[in-house]
């Protein structure tokens, strides 16, 4: 249990790791709520799909400039205003809907606003992870408990959520999470963070965000991972938009069923991070990353073509554990590769292939699946993973030769470390062992 917990042995992770769980089940909190108000609201599926569309895209839009940002002020600093401001968002949401006033453009306007703020937090946050922990062999532990703590609260939140707003009505929820935030402020303020000192002179920001793009795109094991990412979000995370579809139409259930498939995925997930958790160091990530993709194509092909609830489930667990392998390798491997002075700016493309193509997929989901049925639509979207993991892979020896001076010259990894020392050593043997030391890149 001890090595499975590592990265919390760092004081800065430990009360990360603290406040954002506590903030998390409220977030999972209000998006539960946030969607019953709207359809209690307006009765509109529609409308509920263009507030979920408001909440994400613009993100995808903000998230590239963001990065920059990111790069150039204090992280610590930047993070603690994010979370100011997303509790201010929640505040006003709470106001405006226990004082009767609440419309679903205010809804709609609040949640594009939380938009805008996420594409500042998501990409400080994530950079920010490398700062927290001490050993830097503990940041693909520390990665792994950030997911299982993400899932771990999207199994929580929304049961309270349900219980919350059957009981008292939407609003005690977006109260709730409000005062959640003031737990990761506090831990924010608590963190020690010694600033990285910056050389480089300052550029206009349109040349920093053309050279962080040109960096991901000039470096293949970058833009590989973020393209096969995109891929997936914008053809198969649509599943989750289209399973009310399946649980009424298909399997013949009600808001129960829907539950249990909810459910499902998230269960997966939060077993794939304990797995990842469990990992020793980042060598076979790029191979977890092939894989996954592949096996969350055909999970999500085979819950399209299930009638059956029980097997609908399984796929549903498998997807779930699948698209969290993935996401999770794609990040460890992103933070370990990426300059210090660029990781904002390519953590912000992460964010945009993730945060970004999800809501554009499943936007394109809805309008293909009135066309030719939900059924086709994700069975198209899941060969279309299989096909992106089978192009990964087949690119993966490249990788694993781009990666390896990286590994060697950080010597993050004790293995790579000794390998690279023997390869300083004459002799065909001492080659051997270093390239046995950095296999499973």
């Amino acid at each position: 249990m001890k090595f499975l917990l590592r990265a919390l042995h760092s004081r800065n992770y430990r009360l990360f790791f603290a406040g954002q769980g506590t903030s998390l089940v409220g977030t999972w909190m209000q998006q539960v709520a946030v969607s019953w108000l709207v359809y209690r609201l307006t009765g509109s599926a529609l409308l509920l799909g263009v507030t979920g569309f408001a909440s994400q895209f613009p993100t995808f839009i903000m998230a590239p400039v963001a990065g920059v940002m990111v790069d150039r002020w204090n992280k610590q600093r930047l993070f603690l205003i994010t979370q100011i401001c997303a509790m201010l968002q929640s505040v006003l949401l709470a106001t405006f809907v226990l004082t009767g006033i609440i419309q679903v453009w205010h809804i709609i306007v609040f949640s594009s606003f939380l938009g805008i703020v996420n594409a500042f937090d998501i990409p400080v946050r994530q950079s920010l992870v490398i700062d927290l922990v001490e050993n830097k062999e503990d940041l693909s532990n520390a990665i792994a408990l950030n997911s299982s703590m993400f899932n771990g609260a999207r199994l929580i939140g929304p049961s309270i959520a349900g219980i919350l707003v059957a009981s008292l009505g939407e609003g005690i929820c977006f109260v709730i999470n409000a005062a959640s935030y003031t737990a990761v402020i506090v831990a924010i303020s608590a963190m020690k963070i010694t600033p990285r000192t910056k050389t480089v002179t300052r550029k206009h920001i349109l040349h920093e965000l053309r050279e962080g793009f040109a960096y991901a795109y000039s470096f293949t094991p970058i833009w590989s991972i973020l393209a096969l990412l995109a891929l997936t979000c914008l053809t198969g995370m649509s599943y989750v938009v289209l399973l009310p579809i399946f649980a009424r139409e298909t399997l013949h259930g009600g808001a129960h069923t829907f539950g249990f498939l909810m459910a499902a995925i998230g269960i997966g997930a939060l077993i794939c991070t304990l797995y990842l958790a469990s990992r020793r160091s980042v060598l076979g990530l790029g191979r977890i990353i092939a894989v996954s993709a592949g096996c969350f194509g055909v999970a999500v092909a085979c819950f399209a073509l299930s009638s059956n609830f029980y097997l609908s489930l399984v796929f549903l667990c498998l997807a779930g554990f699948a698209s969290m392998a993935q996401i999770a390798s794609s990040n460890t491997i992103l933070q370990t590769i990426v300059e210090d002075d660029k990781r904002g700016r390519v953590m912000s493309f992460y964010t945009m292939a993730f945060m970004g193509a999800t809501p554009l997929g499943g936007l394109a989901a809805g309008i293909i699946a009135g066309r030719i049925g939900a059924q086709a639509t994700l069975v198209m979207g899941g060969i279309a993973c299989l096909a992106g993991g089978i192009m990964f892979g087949r690119k993966l020896p490249a990788i694993r030769e781009m990666v390896r001076p990286i590994y060697k010259k950080m010597g993050i990894i004790p293995e790579v470390a000794l390998g690279m020392q023997a390869t300083d050593e004459p002799g065909e043997g001492s080659e051997k062992q270093g390239n046995k030391n950095t296999e499973g890149e």
